[in-house]
């Protein structure tokens, strides 16, 4: 961070006085003798401390504190004043400071209090990027990296709404690898993981940046294309196939295996539930698994079946 810190005080000698103080403390200053001048300041630069005294001609420094906090929430400000008795912190902090000085007072005092600000503006930064990091945790696959299956659900009802609100298309692929019970048996579970690894990094590389990648579960993921209709989709669904079957590993020394992949297409029928759009998917992926497996299936609402197919 750069320690940026601006100034705001009608009082030319102390503007002045403050600004040559923090900047030879090592701050970056910046100083205003209106509210006005100040919030343009802030547009315009880095800001992240305003020390603002509380009486300024036109807006006062209460209220430039709540206009800052409502447009700008990662800037602190110290508000200064010489009128202790008329004026209260906790009135400062409800109008959106986060601390008060009353005038006379040191300017050590102030460095003290800028320095403390700015320490807690790191750590409120360090905790959200914690609690992002978390959030990520909880919706990512350890293994692919792509989004987990409880993610799934919740944008796939996402993404219905949003179908339904503006009478877009919606299309869902089922996927799942073929004979992987039989790869993991005949090299391990670490080589099956690298496979898993690989394909879901193809699968990511097929799609638009508004596509959305799901491990589903063990060999199986899912993806959903919005505004997309079945044509399109399936033709993404090629693409994702034909780029796995391409894939080389070496689970052994010597000796060098691929996979396949069988793909269910659907398209969202607007009054479906979730569960039955999945489950048409997942009829539509079977049906590629019982037709001899690495293949494409498209199934349209009205082509489903009247029963679920065999299991794989």
């Amino acid at each position: 961070m750069s320690n940026h810190i601006l100034i705001v005080d009608d009082n030319r000698e102390i503007r002045n006085f403050l600004e040559e103080f923090l900047l030879a403390k090592g701050f970056q200053c910046t100083s205003t003798g209106s509210s006005e001048e100040a919030l343009e300041i802030i547009e315009d630069s880095l800001t992240q401390v305003v020390v603002s005294d509380i009486i300024l001609p036109g807006m006062s420094g209460l209220e430039l504190a709540t206009k800052i906090k409502h447009k700008h929430e990662d800037i602190d400000i110290i508000i200064m004043t010489g009128h202790g008795r008329e004026f209260s912190y906790e009135e400062a902090v409800r109008k959106g400071a986060c601390d008060m000085v009353v005038k006379p007072f040191r300017a050590e005092e102030l460095q003290l209090r800028i320095e403390r600000t700015l320490s807690e503006q790191r750590m409120r930064v360090e905790r959200k990027i914690n609690l992002e990091e978390l959030e990520r945790l909880a919706i990512t696959d350890d293994l692919t990296k792509l989004f987990n299956s409880r993610h799934f659900y919740q944008r796939l009802k996402d993404e219905i709404n949003r179908s339904r609100r503006y009478q877009t298309p919606l299309s869902l692929l089922m996927l799942d690898i073929d004979y992987f019970k039989d790869y993991n048996d005949s090299y391990g579970h670490l080589e099956g993981n690298k496979v898993l690894q690989q394909i879901g990094k193809i699968i990511q590389a097929c799609l638009r940046s508004m596509d959305t990648a799901y491990r589903y579960g063990g060999e199986e993921f899912t993806v959903l294309l919005p505004q997309t209709i079945n044509t399109e989709s399936e033709t993404v669904a090629k693409r994702i196939k034909k780029s796995i079957a391409k894939l080389k590993f070496s689970p052994k020394e010597n000796e060098t295996a691929g996979v396949t992949i069988s793909i269910g297409v659907t398209e969202y029928r607007h009054g479906d539930a979730p569960e039955k759009f999945v489950k048409r998917a997942d009829e539509a992926m079977y049906m590629s698994k019982k037709n001899g497996r690495n293949k494409v299936t498209m199934l349209a609402p009205t082509d489903e079946p009247d029963k679920q197919p065999d299991p794989k």
